[in-house]
């Protein structure tokens, strides 16, 4: 592996471009090693398909019927396969790192509540007052705090099943900048706790009816090094769209686009592939996670998932150029019709337009394959983990399961 990435192909193919699309938490079923989660017999997007019987033709032609084992298509329009996890964590962070080429050994931490030392040194640093310090759902702890919070001004602090420091405030009560410098100071302290992310969450309403705004921000870790630094540093544009550019604290990326929902992440991605600009354009849509997956909401998700299938049509007729190169996958599993409310350990889909024309993938080893594709796509070397998926088969033979 040399330390420095030769230059990329741009220099010699100007017109080459890439879109990578995470929908965030569609699992394709429980990874190998899903019983040490506790996650044994998840599987997300099977389950909704037996739950609600709903349609995705485009998805279907990309493969995903091949990829599940359920009624393929005679010819998809895409290569297809599963990536299995190989980071230690079933989160949005170690996933998109993963895909990148950054495999996490070392889990991050999870608490039921967080460290005296931690929050005090934080109410210090901030001259802050918290409540709550426990493991809650995001909808819960406002049921249950935000009435205090409203009165008293103390700001609301808690976790879930992941490695995530959560702070929620009412935007009438704390302003959101101000809500950010707190969490940019939970930040530079969760790291020696080795926290994955300190997410803002501010709200509106009044008891009974609160609704948490769009101006929820994530502050991750600084990543290792990434596929996305190998193409940054050889010229590659790299541009985010939804909360990517927070999973890696914007390095490696040249641009950012945050986003309020899947309506708005899938706009902006149309948007910025129809403007024809080389490099790659990095797309997380959160909708399925945050607002179907943790809440077991199966219909919910259901809907969200044919929404996105109703979109892609739009997008499709727009990929087949040459220079083109178009994966959809995803980050982890989130079963909404599993037990608890938390990510599940799971095999996630890999659908592929480009390179040497539609092919069965197989299961690939990680998920860091997809930055090695990246890589190869533009000519970078020698970043990141991963094999190329570009123009070759599989050691693993696909399973039906």
């Amino acid at each position: 592996m040399t330390d420095r990435p030769r230059s990329a192909n741009l220099a010699v193919h100007p017109d080459l471009r890439a879109l990578v699309i995470v929908l965030d938490s569609v699992g394709v079923g429980a990874a190998p090693d899903a019983a040490a989660y506790g996650d044994s017999g998840c599987a997300t997007l099977p389950h909704i398909l037996e739950r609600t019987g709903i349609e995705l033709p485009n998805l279907w032609a990309m493969g995903l019927g091949q990829v599940l084992g359920v009624r393929p298509v005679a010819r998809p329009i895409a290569s297809y396969g599963r990536l299995r996890p190989c980071a230690v964590g079933k989160d949005s962070t170690t996933g998109h790192w993963e895909l990148m080429g950054a495999v996490l050994e070392e889990p991050f931490l999870v608490y039921e509540r967080f460290p005296a030392a931690l929050v005090h040194a934080i109410e210090r640093a901030c001259g802050v007052r918290f409540i709550g310090n426990k493991a809650a759902s995001g909808t819960g702890i406002l049921d249950e705090l935000g009435a205090e919070h409203v009165r008293t001004g103390a700001l609301i602090l808690y976790t879930s099943g992941d490695s995530v420091l959560q702070i929620a405030a009412h935007e009438d009560v704390v302003p959101v900048e101000r809500l950010y410098e707190v969490c940019r100071v939970a930040r530079s302290l969760a790291d020696a706790y080795r926290i994955g992310r300190v997410i803002a969450r501010p709200f509106i309403g009044a008891a009974g009816a609160w609704v948490r705004t769009a101006h929820r921000h994530d502050f991750s870790m600084d990543p290792p090094r990434t596929v996305l630094d190998g193409l940054r540093e050889a010229g590659v544009p790299t541009r985010s769209i939804g909360k990517v550019w927070d999973l890696f604290n914007g390095r490696g990326l040249t641009e950012g686009s945050p986003t309020g929902s899947n309506q708005e992440g899938m706009e902006r991605t149309l948007d910025r592939w129809l403007n024809k600009a080389a490099g790659l354009v990095f797309t997380n849509l959160v909708d399925f996670d945050t607002l179907y997956g943790h809440r077991r909401d199966v219909y919910g998700y259901a809907r969200a998932l044919v929404e996105f299938d109703a979109w892609l049509k739009q997008l499709l007729p727009h990929c087949s150029r040459e220079g083109d190169l178009v994966i959809v996958t995803a980050d982890h599993g989130n079963d909404p019709t599993f037990r608890g409310t938390d990510h599940t350990r799971e095999e996630v889909p890999v659908l592929m337009l480009g390179g040497a024309g539609a092919q069965p993938l197989g299961v690939r080893g990680s998920f860091a394959d997809v930055g090695a594709t990246l890589a190869a796509w533009f000519g970078v070397a020698g970043v990141g983990r991963g094999e190329s998926m570009l123009g070759v088969g599989t050691a693993l033979r696909m399973s039906a399961a």
